[in-house]
């Protein structure tokens, strides 16, 4: 009555089926297979991308460093060979940040130095900058003079020579210009701007706080002190005196000292030979030809590259707005 339990009877597995499941699995495997086959290859191909990049990168980097270095050497600049007019170029704002006396006169000593130098031309167009930059100029050129007298120096004026432009001219033996040049601007000027009205309109209040009594002098925010005025206009005479001795030492005699030249007028190339501010109208090849005789002209100007001409050109343009508003040669 109660006996054991008949177990279901299992059905003997066929050899179809056997291969079914065989055939199953190997496509299994294989599909599997071929996922890694994929990934494998993804990733092979990935690190040639990015082997191939570091290659690139690597490849930036050395060009960029021989770039660099070739700009280093290429820096100091070969003197060149045979007999050559040396020709300078003196262009816009002389000021520390923009044309220094510094660069104007490691070029006059490099063209002066030349044993193949015959004379030296510096071309100007310049409205003027900073009265210690113009006088540093101005002195370097008169001792390279006495130190290589067999060669002569002009200058050779483009659009403009003014003020502190003009004080670097008058070192020259000769001064050329174009009848239409603008010459002159022999005075000193110092600028600024006066708030107190427009604060008083706003309702702001200065708070200058001074050791000193005289050390917010001239601020832009505070009322004028005639005293202060006085002690600043002094000073611009003591600098204007300075510059109109060096034009007296430059141009000698041939300054036509019926008409008052140091008021700070400029004039025209063709009024300007009339002063006696200027002495004939030439160009570089004219003067390179004609006065000195050798009509080759090497320009020892120094190169800039582009990238640093841009930078120096956004540092000039900024300084020149702060110089403007402060003190210069105009």
């Amino acid at each position: 009555m109660f006996g054991k339990k008949k177990e279901p009877s299992q059905a003997p597995i066929s050899e179809s089926d056997t291969n079914a499941a065989l055939n199953s699995s190997n496509k299994l495997a294989a599909e599997n297979t071929k996922i890694l086959a994929v990934i494998a290859k993804d990733y092979l191909k990935d690190r040639k991308s990015k082997r191939r990049w570091n290659w690139v990168i690597r490849g930036l980097v050395l060009a960029y460093v021989g770039f660099l270095v070739f700009a280093w050497v290429a820096k100091g600049e070969t003197v060149p060979k045979g007999s050559h007019t040396a020709l300078i170029e003196l262009n816009g704002l002389i000021s520390p940040n923009a044309t220094s006396a510094d660069d104007i006169n490691g070029s006059l000593r490099r063209a002066f130095d030349s044993k193949d130098t015959k004379g030296v031309i510096l071309r100007i167009n310049s409205p003027g900058g900073t009265p210690v930059q113009a006088a540093k100029i101005n002195q370097e050129i008169y001792r390279l003079k006495d130190k290589h007298p067999d060669k002569p120096f002009h200058v050779v004026i483009s659009d403009v020579c003014a003020s502190g432009g003009y004080y670097v001219a008058v070192a020259a033996d000769t001064i050329y210009a174009h009848p239409s040049s603008i010459v002159g601007s022999i005075g000193v000027r110092m600028d600024s701007f006066g708030f107190v009205d427009v604060m008083e309109k706003v309702g702001v209040e200065r708070r200058l706080i001074t050791a000193g009594e005289d050390k917010g002098m001239l601020d832009p925010f505070s009322p004028v002190e005639p005293t202060q005025v006085e002690h600043a206009r002094d000073m611009l005479k003591e600098v204007h005196q300075q510059f109109i001795d060096a034009v007296k030492k430059g141009r000698g005699d041939r300054l036509d000292t019926r008409e008052s030249l140091f008021g700070g007028l400029f004039w025209s190339g063709e009024r300007a030979k009339e002063l006696g501010l200027i002495d004939d109208f030439a160009g570089v090849k004219d003067v390179a030809r004609d006065v000195i005789e050798e009509e080759r002209v090497v320009l020892y100007s120094p190169k800039k590259s582009a990238w640093k001409k841009l930078l120096k050109d956004i540092g000039a343009t900024l300084s020149a707005q702060l110089f403007e508003s402060s003190w210069q040669l105009h």
